[in-house]
């Protein structure tokens, strides 16, 4: 495969990236055939022979290559229409931010286009091909846990992108640009506000853990916490189900039927932390003086529940707006100051925990 020509660059200094995406000409000169023939491939992949067929095929799984299907009698408008790809919109978290978003871009007379990969990265990445191929004029999605493919069309699409509600854990990890918080030092956070309640045995229960990974980082947190207090070992209980208030009654009963000595538990969201409070007052088990309660999300109920739920408020906000307005600085041909932000969560002190009490 031909390796394609590089863009000088002046060194040590961060340019605006190109808008220029990748061609079929692109294609055919890495892969060593005509612009034909990829063409062919692209339309009739049986009329092309299978050893041609396997090298466009590399070349354009390796180059993140997705075909423009405005080129033609649209090539020469600019496009209005950002993508945004969110894993979920019943989870309230991501409408909040969706909605900032939205906003945000309508008042600057640009259009989203919306995505749901229900945390799967394989639709993911269908998403991404199909947005990519009508030209968007930039990109949204969640999270850092893409496919190798996913990754390699959003640096291929030369349009700016923002990867939202998560950081990234190492140093060129971004594909470009990301807005979000340390969902580890939420779960270490939640953790240590039980602690220091003095309660003594903590238990952390969580749904959808196999498919959100980041509920897997607060689980890690919520761990690493436990092991640096070295009262006990971590007693994490966790379901592939999603979250809701049946799979936080469940849960919480398996827990109890196991540890039935815990004076604490972390929830992976407040909708848990609902189905904790529900089977404690069946049982008979005061809240929080008996177990207290910590949750994640402060979800419209949360306050209102009985007792009022203790919990970390994410700033689904700050992330829409961020996220925006990164976007926008970069189509408007401005400098983007800061190409990562991270953010802080709020812990939002209520009764199911109780006051803090000073070591």
């Amino acid at each position: 495969m031909r390796p394609l020509p590089s863009k000088t660059r002046t060194p040590g200094k961060r340019t605006r990236r190109d808008t220029q995406r990748l061609t079929m000409t692109d294609v055919a000169a890495a892969a060593g055939v005509s612009a034909s023939t990829v063409s062919l491939f692209l339309r009739r992949p049986d009329a092309v022979s299978p050893e041609l067929a396997a090298r466009v095929r590399t070349v354009i799984d390796e180059l993140g290559y997705v075909p423009n299907l405005v080129a033609g009698s649209l090539a020469a408008a600019r496009s209005r229409t950002i993508g945004v790809i969110l894993p979920s919109i019943v989870n309230s978290f991501y409408a909040e931010t969706y909605n900032t978003l939205q906003s945000t871009f309508q008042a600057a007379q640009y259009q989203t286009l919306l995505g749901v990969s229900e945390f799967d990265p394989e639709r993911e990445q269908d998403l991404i091909g199909a947005f990519l191929a009508w030209s968007p004029t930039a990109m949204v999605v969640t999270g850092f846990h893409h496919t190798d493919k996913a990754r390699a069309m959003l640096r291929a699409s030369r349009v700016p992108v923002v990867e939202m509600w998560d950081m990234p854990s190492h140093e060129g990890e971004a594909v470009d640009m990301s807005v979000g918080f340390s969902h580890f030092e939420v779960g270490r956070r939640q953790t240590s506000h039980l602690y220091d309640g003095r309660h003594r045995k903590i238990a952390y229960i969580g749904a959808a853990v196999h498919q959100d990974l980041r509920v897997r980082q607060r689980t890690e947190g919520y761990e690493d916490e436990v092991r640096r207090r070295g009262l006990h070992e971590p007693i994490a209980f966790t379901a592939p189900d999603t979250a809701s208030t049946m799979v936080g009654c469940w849960l919480i009963d398996e827990v109890l039927s196991v540890h039935p000595d815990i004076d604490g538990v972390v929830c992976s969201n407040d909708n848990l932390a609902l189905g904790v409070l529900f089977e404690a007052k069946r049982r008979g088990i005061r809240v929080p003086e008996e177990l207290a309660v910590i949750g994640f999300g402060d979800l419209t109920f949360s306050n209102s529940c009985l007792p009022p739920l203790t919990t970390v408020r994410p700033p689904q906000r700050d992330i829409g707006r961020l996220a925006a307005s990164q976007i926008l600085q970069r189509l408007d041909g401005g400098t983007v100051k800061s190409l990562q932000h991270d953010l802080e969560c709020e812990l939002v002190m209520r009764e199911s925990t109780g006051p803090a009490v000073p070591p």
